[in-house]
């Protein structure tokens, strides 16, 4: 914006400087002419500001100011311009202001440089910070000016608007630019529709956040703003467009941080897509995209679980495991396993689990090692892991139930074992 306030502040000089004769006679109110010998000396304090002398600028603009009961209206506004913009050149915004504000004060002058004094000023007072101010300098410019020039300052005055907090204000200037260029057929600047959806945010009407944001999506593209919206969509529980964002962001590669793929995968595995949930996590942990940590490590295990990938869910509850200070996940691995009847594994996992410790159901483990041990026919193996499970609450009686079988199918096989011996 400080290239653009000083391109402005030029203007203003330059337009001030070329009213000629028969311009001044066209003004509203009648301005004095800007003599020669004046302009001259206003012109040497600007070449000696631009060669690098500023001091010597201003000195010269000091001599001029003596002799400041001699000067009209005109000359005095064209001095004031001229200090404004060789203090704004030095940044010193606080000096450059009050001289500008001098400009507007004096009572006949060009209203060209009365307009654009103005709104120059008003630009100045939002980059400081004071937005009471910058109203006020716009509700002057706008006495001004015509009704087409007054879509100028919309944009402007929502900003001041809105870091007033007068959010509801704010919403018609802003709106109404948009909508002016729109109707054109034409795309309104990036920075405007990033205003116009943060008005809409503070005064938390989500819908037309999310329509902001469609319309960034399609003018801009930026990856920003499809999980922005993506976001939104969540946050309004259309979860069907929110993956359909996050996804078409993800193919077109705009999904490169680690919590923008956890969001994708969290996504597809609330929308039962644990296959896919899988992929990008498994992908994202490959590159280093996505931490490698016990939480990741355990939605990973999750969604191969929920997708039926029982190898890569063991290898990943495995992973986690290692990053875990208990049992709890080899406790998940061996119910995996012996799910998978894949008893040797189940029994490995569950005695690991037990080892760690610190598990929710003790007991339940001793009951997968007796399932397990019982589906190899190790009967007595079996029996002693039903008798330990029996220990605990919350397995007891499920343990009883199993050691009766057990013991039947022992029985069992006893008995062929006799007959065959017979035989």
């Amino acid at each position: 914006m400080r290239h653009f306030i000083q391109v402005i502040v030029v203007l203003s000089v330059v337009l001030s400087v070329l009213a000629n004769a028969s311009a001044i006679a066209q003004e509203r109110k009648k301005t004095p002419a800007l003599r020669e010998q004046v302009y001259s000396q206003l012109a040497r304090a600007q070449q000696l500001a631009d060669e690098g002398d500023v001091q010597a600028g201003l000195q010269a603009l000091n001599n001029v100011e003596s002799k400041l009961s001699s000067m009209n209206s005109y000359e005095r506004a064209m001095l004031w311009n001229f200090y404004g913009y060789m203090y704004y050149g030095q940044d010193d915004i606080a000096k450059a202001m009050s001289y500008f504000d001098k400009v507007t004060k004096e009572e006949a002058i060009p209203e060209a440089l009365e307009q654009n004094t103005l709104f120059s000023l008003a630009q100045l007072a939002l980059g400081q910070g004071d937005y009471v101010k910058t109203l006020a300098y716009l509700d002057q410019w706008e006495q001004l000016v015509g009704a087409e020039q007054k879509q100028k300052s919309y944009v402007l005055k929502a900003q001041a608007l809105y870091q007033k907090g007068d959010y509801q204000q704010a919403l018609k200037p802003i709106s109404t630019a948009i909508n002016a260029v729109e109707a054109k057929q034409q795309v309104p600047e990036e920075n405007w529709l990033v205003l116009q959806r943060a008005v809409f945010f503070e005064l938390e009407q989500t819908d037309n956040v999310a329509k902001v944001l469609e319309k960034m999506v399609r003018y801009y593209n930026k990856p920003e703003y499809w999980v922005q919206l993506a976001g939104v969509y969540g946050q309004l529980g259309q979860e069907e467009k929110q993956l359909a964002m996050l996804e078409t962001a993800f193919q077109q590669g705009f999904l490169t941080k680690g919590q923008d793929l956890l969001n994708l995968a969290q996504t597809y595995f609330f929308s039962d897509v644990p296959f896919k949930a899988g992929q990008v996590l498994e992908q994202g942990l490959k590159t280093g995209a996505i931490e490698r940590s016990l939480r990741n490590l355990k939605l990973l295990a999750q969604a191969w679980v929920a997708a039926r990938e029982t190898d890569k869910a063991n290898a990943a509850l495995q992973a986690a495991a290692e990053l875990s200070d208990n049992g709890q996940l080899d406790a998940q691995r061996a119910t995996l396993m012996l799910n998978a009847e894949r008893n040797k594994e189940a029994i490995a996992a569950a005695e690991q689990a037990l080892r760690k410790g610190n598990l929710e159901q003790p007991g339940s483990m001793h009951l997968v090692i007796g399932m397990a041990e019982l589906n190899l026919e190790n009967f007595n193996a079996a029996l002693k892991a039903f008798a330990e499970a029996k220990k605990f609450d919350d397995s007891r009686q499920s343990a009883a139930q199993w050691e009766r079988y057990a013991q039947a199918e022992q029985k069992q096989q006893d008995t062929l074992m006799e007959l065959r011996a017979d035989i």
